[in-house]
């Protein structure tokens, strides 16, 4: 490890070296302190270590570096810690660990009374044991002394560590320090930095996919690889030259039998089957062959599947074998293996890598075969045979044909990185309704709404006499309007696609599995209903049967139907997946997870919230993103984790002009968090776009976005009472009109407590009444906590407090069982405020009003006016008026005086 090594490349490790100068101040405070560097070749340990010691040249520092070829020699590496600069070498030769120990103790005493000592070893895993034995030895004899102890050890593939040397390291009482991989923003930084290339982020996002984010394969590919091939998208990147002079040295030293075996195996694919590649290779008995292909590194069996299934150990090493073969070798091979698969997408693919020229009669079969599979809903293996077609078709108006058609594919399989990666090429083509269309469509998936519009108008105006196109494009459209929530658009474009497109076509089907969500944003649930039936009959399996699945999956959430919209929706996350659409796997998630918070399963909902996260990282859907999180939002802020629910807030964010879809949720889950903290002030603020929203589309529809009443309780609560009522009426109307019982609940619960503000009790009792009615047959726990709770506060500040006693018990009860600490913290709050003041009470505070005797006892304990209004869900403007009125009663001037004089008081009993 050379400390005068410049390391002007280097990007990222700011988190990683941070933590070590912390470990560092915990070791100068009295150590010692071991950190264990750790991560896969080639990640960074070494420049982490080396760029640590360079910013400390006052710290007395030993470096060494384990050497593979001492690993046997027993305690090499400890004589070596020995012979640093602060003494004289060490005459033993002792191989005894504990010996060794105690003399690497005193040496490291000695030298840490010059400040704190670092001891760094680099390659920890290529040392002899007997030396990491008495490094453990010494860390335990050092008690309050000042050293901190580095070790770098790789993780992952190729193994370099022995099993006792792994035991050893694994015992070590070690702080880990794991060294993350580059995103694409690194990069982006380290090909300016090494190759003066700005890099655009689909080509960055590629290359970290292609090399694990690891910095030592990307500096080969970034000094190795014509910038020109990394702008490809169709481009196969190559291994880099590292792996491939390691593979290529293991090739040459096997046998003729085990290097046919691994190139066979090769050209098959990332996971080729054992008879398969024998077959290739033409051997007879491929087992001996396959046993030393293993014990080079190159290739071993599949965990769990005996000898059937083959896996190359490192994600390199097929690319790098591959890249060994010559032309001629590489078509034979293809040729071979199309001949022994039996799979029709497989035997296409190794027809196409064998074809040297164009062929249309190939570019044709593999079209044959995209329909198919479109039929079948396999959209990840359509645009993979389209690819394929538009590669090898001899006309240049088939090549563009084909390419449009297979961005298309991927993005209706939501593989939406790989989409932006063609567009470029397709962004380069002719204008017209095909590709315009596509263009939408990804801009769609990509949350883009502007540049959606631009593109749809655009294809509609062009479309021409070509009825399919028109087809294709109107849609289009219809996913516009669902994601802006637009029934009545999504309903015409739905009809139009069905009068363009041929019977069976994926236009007209798909436009038939969404157009009943189009019915139910208009506020016709009956059509919407029969909408399903039929879609549900038409398409009794495939990939349009899982569509109608998810979307009667939301309209039965939506429409007070939980139990049957979980069953819909956990067939279709299943089902969908099996057919290969990530899209609408996510769709059906993310209402998955909805669901199951209605109905009280909340680990559940926080279980599809995590499977849509991992999706969406896989996708880059983000026209769900804000869908994704809210439920995560929600629930995290209910149990009272704040920094997990402002992770999800920063996650699902969205702007004022988004979709509908993605502003809805972002606001609302912003809101739901602002409610938990009884800032209600904040709930008006983030929800007051969606009052002046404009168009309206179905935003107002009951049961679909579930945002009036959290907004009209903030109204109700910050005092905004004629407000609240002019928001409040005609919601109540078109909850009345539908007969939709959670929603009335929901806006009856506040009508309750704007009439309780306005002096009205009776008719407050009546509203709480209604609004449980309505929510007794419905299996909605939250629903009804809520409804109890807001019921049991208003009677308690009215001075009924036995009867708000079982309220909130009640609510209590239900709240602790669905995990919402925060409000079975609020109850317990209003419960014990609502018990009788005390006997032995300051004389004066008999005077305040309950509510007032409650602030005033938060105001003494040292809370701020806003966090009384927080606890009291109060406005702060309440809790001011309150308090001033508590000043005057009690003839204070001061919160001190005020302090002063509860203190006085006994405690409660």
């Amino acid at each position: 490890m050379s400390p005068n090594t410049g390391d002007a490349h280097v990007v990222g490790l700011a988190a990683e070296a941070a933590r070590l100068e912390a470990l560092l101040v915990r070791a100068r405070a009295g150590g010692p302190v071991v950190a264990v560097i750790q991560g896969p070749a080639g990640i960074g340990k070494t420049t982490l270590l080396r760029r640590f010691l360079r910013r400390h040249p006052e710290l007395p520092t030993t470096a060494v570096t384990g050497f593979p070829w001492e690993s046997g020699r027993a305690g090499a590496l400890a004589r070596r810690l020995l012979e640093d600069r602060g003494g004289p070498p060490e005459p033993s030769t002792t191989t005894d660990p504990a010996d060794l120990g105690i003399a690497l103790a005193g040496r490291w005493v000695a030298r840490a009374q010059e400040g704190a000592l670092v001891v760094a070893l680099d390659d920890a895993g290529r040392t002899d044991v007997v030396s990491l034995q008495a490094i453990t030895s010494a860390v335990a004899r050092l008690h309050d002394v000042p050293v901190l102890l580095l070790l770098a050890r790789s993780t992952g593939w190729p193994a370099t560590e022995e099993p006792e040397v792994a035991d050893v390291l694994d015992e070590l009482p070690g702080v880990p320090v794991p060294v993350p991989p580059l995103g694409p923003e690194d990069a982006r930084l380290l090909a300016a930095r090494v190759a003066a290339v700005e890099l655009p982020l689909p080509v960055a996002r590629r290359l970290c996919e292609h090399t694990a984010g690891i910095p030592r394969y990307l500096l080969d590919l970034l000094r190795e690889t014509p910038p020109m091939r990394w702008s490809d998208w169709q481009t196969r990147l190559p291994a880099p030259a590292s792996v491939q002079r390691r593979v290529q040295r293991a090739l040459d030293r096997t046998s003729p039998a085990a290097r046919s075996l691994v190139e066979a195996a090769a050209v098959l694919g990332r996971t080729p089957v054992l008879a398969d590649a024998a077959a290739v290779a033409a051997l007879a008995e491929p087992i001996a062959a396959l046993d030393e292909a293993s014990a080079a590194g190159l290739l071993t069996t599949a965990a769990g599947h005996g000898l059937d299934a083959l896996v190359f150990p490192e994600r390199f090493i097929r690319g790098a074998v591959y890249g060994t073969l010559s032309p001629r070798a590489r078509h034979d091979l293809h040729l071979r293996a199309a001949t022994v698969v039996t799979d029709d997408t497989e035997r296409l693919r190794h027809r196409v890598e064998a074809a040297p020229l164009p062929d249309a009669r190939l570019a044709d079969e593999l079209v044959e075969l995209a329909r198919r599979k479109a039929d079948e809903g396999a959209w990840a293996l359509v645009a993979g045979a389209l690819i394929d077609a538009s590669r090898i078709s001899p006309t240049r108006a088939d090549r563009e044909d084909r390419l449009i058609e297979a961005v298309d594919a991927l993005a209706g399989a939501g593989l939406l990185d790989q989409a932006v990666d063609a567009l470029p090429d397709v962004e380069d083509l002719p204008a017209g309704p095909r590709r315009d269309a596509v263009l939408a469509y990804v801009a769609v998936q990509r949350g883009r709404r502007a540049e959606a519009v631009s593109y749809l108008d655009t294809a509609w105006r062009h479309r021409g006499t070509n009825r399919g196109a028109a087809a294709v494009v109107c849609q289009r459209h219809v996913l516009h309007a669902l994601a802006d929530w637009n029934g009545d658009e999504l309903v015409r474009w739905a009809g139009r696609a069905v009068e363009y497109a041929e019977p069976g076509s994926p236009a007209a089907v798909e436009s038939r599995a969404i157009v009943g969500l189009g019915h139910a944003a208009r506020g016709c649930i009956d059509e919407a209903f029969t909408a399903y039936r039929q879609a549900l009959a038409e398409s009794p399996s495939g990939p349009q049967h899982q569509r109608a699945r998810m979307g009667l999956g939301w309209l039965s959430l939506a429409q007070d139907h939980p139990e049957a919209a979980r069953r819909e929706l956990e067939f279709a996350v299943r089902t969908v997946r099996q057919t290969g659409s990530n899209r609408i796997s996510l769709w059906a998630l993310v209402w998955l997870a909805r669901t199951r918070f209605a109905l009280g399963d909340w680990p559940g909902a926080l279980d599809a919230v995590g499977q849509a996260e991992v999706l969406l990282g896989a996708t880059g859907l983000d026209l769900l993103r804000p869908l994704v999180h809210w439920t995560g939002a929600q629930i995290r802020a209910l149990r009272g984790e704040r920094d997990a629910a402002e992770r999800h807030l920063s996650l699902g964010a969205a702007a004022e002009h988004d979709y509908t879809v993605m502003t809805v949720p972002a606001l609302l889950a912003r809101a739901q968090v602002a409610e938990t903290a009884s800032d209600y002030s904040t709930v008006v603020r983030h929800l007051a776009p969606l009052v002046t929203r404009m168009p309206r589309g179905g935003l107002d529809e009951p049961g679909f976005w579930p945002w009036h009443d959290v907004y009209a309780n903030a109204l109700v609560v910050t005092d905004r009472l004629a407000q609240a009522e002019e928001f409040l009426a005609p919601l109540e109307a078109t909850a009345h009109r539908r007969g939709h019982r959670s929603a009335s609940a929901r806006l009856g619960y506040v009508r309750g407590r704007l009439l309780a503000a306005r002096g009205d009790l009776p008719g407050a009792e009546e509203a709480f009444e209604a609004a449980r009615a309505r929510l007794a047959p419905l299996p909605l726990p939250y629903e009804r906590a809520r409804v109890d709770f807001a019921h049991g506060i208003t009677l308690r500040r009215a001075g009924r407090r036995r009867d708000a006693a079982e309220l909130l018990t009640t609510a209590r009860q239900a709240f602790a069982a669905l995990g919402a600490q925060v409000y079975v913290e609020r109850c317990d709050r209003e419960l014990k405020t609502g018990r009788p003041a005390s006997r032995g009470a300051e004389p004066g505070t008999e005077s305040l009003t309950e509510q007032e005797r409650t602030v005033a006892g938060l105001v003494a304990t040292g809370l701020t006016n806003r966090e009384v209004a927080a606890a009291m869900l109060l406005s702060v403007k309440t809790v001011q008026f309150h308090l001033t009125r508590v000043y005057v009663k009690l003839g204070v001037r001061s919160r001190a005086e005020l302090a002063a004089r509860f203190a006085r008081q006994p405690p409660e009993q």
